[in-house]
This record gives structure tokens, C-alpha cells and sequence, in this order.
């Protein structure tokens, strides 16, 4: 790989040059540097939100060599980030995947991608937020005595409206203050990764290194401790395994969305991108493996029923109340970087003119210099989806050929499509990178893949179509995957959303207004209208 000598001309070397010859009026604060920047997308990317939600789940599917399959998605998705990083650098500008696509193939492809992601997005906060209840009432009992009912959906509720208006208020008073949330966020992840790693390692192991290459009979139904089937096959164990990591590297794109805002964009993002995945890799493995050799002698069915808080309980009290503290914030501060990359996303669909209310939600703070209606507009659907909590069927409910099942809230059920629509949205922007070279594109910016460019390109894009299919392929509702794809739901919501996604795009014209910003005055874009 190279950092490539630009061949655009002089002017566009300055961000706000580059920007405009795209045909943009710069509006954002370019105010963040490449750390803050990195800060975004490690923060969304999130090690310890991933890990800490899913480390019960991998050890039931695969005992603790699950641990090993995580170097299939940081692998696969580090070749990704370099086909993006490309385009982040050749096409500097908020909205990122929209854009790279609108630009690559043309309108109506790019607003389907950014469509995808957009939804993901959204349904990702009110994940993340939520998902942060269960830590909040752990802590609030060891402190206050309290004993709020994670479960009870109006707790949730409520818990998550109050984080959702402090992340939508920080997000709202700047870039900076994004930033400065994001770079705090990633030494709240270093602590709650690399830190817990290093107080579980001097409180003491209770395995040897072997340990981490075992299945611990996983792969068998009589031994499983979640009762998984998996025929005896360990092969088969580790197909599902591999999913857990993959539902966790992903957000390292995040970068390109705030690219306005970010000095030297070109440059910089490419670079935030790659070190957001090898950092966020590496941290990842490091805990999981302190994590399982930890578990206590005799205690791999608990902990795969309980999950991280059962290790936890082997440390001193105090040390679990600062672990609490760091998971907490750790789910804040994500929330609040995916928050503040999807309104840059909706900021740059509506400054195309391509959403209902275009110029309401393209509208910039005069003083804050940030997409407020955007982000207001985000934090109220985010708030609609975690509604869905309330709907949660006591019995299966037969739907045409599939069954939807019991105790499972319609949130979850979105929840399922959140990583399958991310992982679509990143393909399809892959497959168009391959579109538009294969036109003739040739990438401009500071940072080429050169010769290496297709190798990269289509593996990467291989990687994904393959962990698309494994995510969202309908093996039924007894099935191991049952906990990350509800049988069709996810398949079924993802027609859903492209069905809304149909009539949004004909309310706003079907995009016509986009054939006004395939501008580029550095080259002739390869866009089919």
C-alpha cells in the first residue's frame, strides 16, 4: 500500500478546495484531527460494548477457541477499510458510503446504500443505548441499594431516553465536543480491554494457555451448556462462532462520515480507518483471552450462561464498580459517535436534495456548526424504535411461511437486521468501487491502493458476501443462530426497510435532485443517472 502523490490538481490539496470542486459550500467545522478522528470510529467499533454483550454467546457456540475466529472479521473487514479508506481520500465529504456510491455508480445506487446504513445506524443507537440498562441497574444496586428491573421495558425506556438526550445535547454543541467524548471514550476502552486483561492476569488465571484452543465439548448437544446442536461437527460450531466477532468490526467507517469536519481529510481518514480496525483487533483479542482464562476451574457452563459478570464477581467489589463505570460509558460514548456519524449521513442525503424535508434537516447551527435538526430528527426515530420494546408477543405468531417467536420484542427483531444491513450497504459500496474501476475511475487521493487495488477490492468484497450470507440465511428458530437471526425476521425485515426506503425515494422525487451533485471538477465522474 501507498501513501499516493495526488494527481488532482494544487488547490484541491485544501480540504475546503476539494470539497467545493465536489460542488459543496462548506458548512461543518473542520475541527478534528486524526485522533479525534480515529476517536469516532474505534468508539463505534467498541471492543468492549461487543465483547462484554456477546462473550456468553461465542463460548456457547464454540467454547473458548471462538476466541480464534475473530481474526477472520478484523482480516476480512481490514481489507475493506483500505478499498474505503481510498475512496475517503478521493471523496472527502460527509455521508461517506452514500457518497462513494452515488459517486461510483450513480444516484439511485448510492441512495439505497446510504439507505441500508442510514436505518442501521439508528437501529444501532437504540441497540447500544439500551443495551446499557442491564450495567446501569447492577450499579445503581451496589451503590444505592436499588434494585431497577433491567427487563421492565419502561425502565428501559426511560433509562435510555435520558442517555439519548445527553448524547443528542453533546453531539449538538460541536464537533469538538463529538471529539473530546469519542478520545475519552477510547481510554475508557483501553482501560476496560487492555486494563481488565492486566487485573485479571494479576488476580490470577485459572488456565493454561492451552485453554484457548479447546472446545469444551461445544459441538455436542449433551455437552453444550447452552444445549446447542451442532451434530458433533466442530467445524459447524465455528461457522456460527464466527459471527459473534463479526457482529462486533465494523464502525471504522464512521471516519469518512465526519470528513468535513476533519483537517487534512484526505489523509487522515484513510489512516483512522485502518488503525480503528487493527487497534480495535488487537485490543479484542487481548481481552477475550484474559477473559477466558479467567474463567474459574469448573465454572465454563456458568460463565457461558452468565457471561462477563460472572468473572467479574471474582474481583474485589470496588473493581467491579469501575469496571461497571468503564462498560457504561464505553456504551455512551458509542452511542453518541454512531449518533453523530448518522446525522452527517442524513445531513449530506438532505443537502442533496434527496430526503422529505431536505432543508429542514440540512439546516447547520449558526454558531455550533453542527447538523442539529439532523441529529434531532435521528434521536426522535431512535426513540420510536425503542418503543418496540413494548411489543413482545407471549406465544409464536404464525406470519405466511415462518413463525415469529415468543418473548421477543419487535426491537430485537430489528436489532437482527442493524449488522446484516451494515454488512449489505458495505458491499453493495464495494461492489460499486469495483464498478467504477472497471469504468475507468481512477482514484485520486492521497492514499492509493495501487497495484494492489483489485486483489484487496475483491477479496474484501468476497469476505463480506460470504458473512452476509452466513448472518442472514433462515436455518429456523431451534437453530444456534436463533440469538443473532431470527429464522426470516431478518431477511424479511431487511424487505421492509427497502420497501420504505421505495417510498421515501419516490416522495423525494426519486433522487432527481441528486443529478445535480454528481459534480466533480477534478475529473468527469463515472455515474450512470
Amino acid at each position: 500500500m501507498q501513501e499516493a502523490t495526488p494527481l488532482v490538481s494544487a488547490a484541491t490539496d485544501d480540504d475546503d478546495a476539494r470539497l467545493e470542486s465536489l460542488g459543496y459550500r462548506p458548512q461543518l467545522n473542520r475541527v478534528l484531527g486524526l485522533f479525534a478522528n480515529f476517536s469516532v470510529a474505534f468508539t463505534y467499533l467498541s471492543p468492549v460494548v461487543g465483547i462484554y454483550s456477546l462473550f456468553a454467546l461465542g463460548l456457547g457456540y464454540a467454547g473458548p477457541g471462538y476466541m480464534w475466529t475473530t481474526l477472520i472479521p478484523v482480516a476480512g473487514m481490514l481489507l475493506v477499510a483500505l478499498v474505503f479508506g481510498e475512496l475517503a481520500s478521493h471523496y472527502p465529504i460527509a455521508g461517506a458510503l452514500y457518497q462513494y456510491s452515488k459517486y461510483n455508480v450513480g444516484r439511485r445506487y448510492g441512495w439505497f446504500v446510504g439507505w441500508f446504513y442510514g436505518i442501521a445506524l439508528l437501529v444501532t443507537v437504540a441497540s447500544v443505548d439500551t443495551g446499557v440498562v442491564i450495567y446501569f441497574s447492577s450499579l445503581m444496586h451496589n451503590w444505592f441499594g436499588w434494585n431497577i428491573n433491567s427487563s421492565s421495558h419502561l425502565n428501559i425506556l426511560l433509562i435510555t431516553l435520558v442517555l439519548l438526550l445527553i448524547q443528542t445535547s453533546l453531539n449538538i454543541t460541536g464537533a469538538k465536543v463529538m471529539g473530546r467524548v469519542a478520545q475519552f471514550g477510547v481510554y475508557v476502552e483501553i482501560l476496560g480491554t487492555l486494563g481488565i486483561a492486566i487485573v485479571l492476569a494479576i488476580h490470577g488465571f485459572h488456565h493454561g494457555f492451552s485453554y484457548l484452543f479447546t472446545s469444551q465439548g461445544t459441538q455436542n448437544a449433551k455437552t453444550n451448556p447452552d444445549g446447542f446442536n451442532f451434530g458433533g461437527s466442530y467445524g459447524g460450531a465455528l461457522l456460527v462462532a464466527v459471527l459473534v466477532p463479526v457482529y462486533i468490526f465494523y464502525g471504522f467507517e464512521s471516519a469518512g462520515d465526519v470528513s468535513e469536519e476533519t483537517k487534512d481529510a484526505g489523509r487522515q481518514v484513510p489512516k483512522a480507518m485502518r488503525y480503528a480496525m487493527i487497534w480495535g483487533g488487537l485490543a479484542s483479542l487481548i481481552v477475550t483471552g484474559a477473559l477466558i482464562l479467567a474463567i474459574p476451574k469448573d465454572g465454563f457452563a456458568a460463565v457461558a450462561a452468565g457471561g462477563v459478570p460472572v468473572i467479574f464477581a471474582q474481583l474485589p467489589s470496588w473493581l467491579q464498580d469501575v469496571a461497571l463505570l468503564l462498560v457504561i460509558f464505553a456504551f455512551f460514548s458509542c452511542g453518541t459517535s454512531v449518533q453523530g456519524a448518522g446525522s452527517r449521513l442524513a445531513f449530506s442525503y438532505a443537502r442533496d436534495g434527496a430526503l422529505p424535508g431536505a432543508k429542514w434537516i440540512s439546516k447547520v447551527h449558526p454558531r455550533f456548526k453542527t447538523p442539529v435538526n439532523a441529529l434531532l430528527g435521528g434521536a426522535v426515530v431512535t426513540m420510536l424504535f425503542v418503543l418496540l420494546e413494548f411489543i413482545s408477543p407471549a406465544h409464536n405468531v404464525h406470519i405466511l411461511w415462518f413463525d415469529y417467536p415468543a418473548d421477543t420484542n419487535a426491537l430485537a427483531s430489528l436489532v437482527s437486521f442493524a449488522t446484516s444491513g451494515i454488512y449489505l450497504s458495505f458491499l453493495l459500496t464495494v461492489v460499486g468501487a469495483m464498478i467504477a474501476r472497471r469504468r475507468g475511475w481512477v482514484p485520486a487521493g492521497k492514499f492509493q491502493l495501487g497495484r494492489w487495488a483489485w486483489p484487496v477490492t475483491i477479496v474484501g468484497a468476497l469476505y463480506l458476501l460470504v458473512m452476509f450470507v452466513d448472518m442472514v440465511w433462515p436455518s429456523g428458530l431451534s437453530s444456534p443462530r436463533e440469538f443473532l437471526n431470527l429464522d426470516w425476521i431478518t431477511l424479511v425485515v431487511m424487505i421492509i426497510v427497502l420497501i420504505v426506503g421505495v417510498v421515501f425515494f419516490l416522495i423525494a422525487h426519486s433522487g432527481r435532485s441528486l443529478d445535480e451533485h454528481l459534480r466533480d471538477d477534478a475529473e468527469k465522474p463515472a455515474a450512470v443517472k
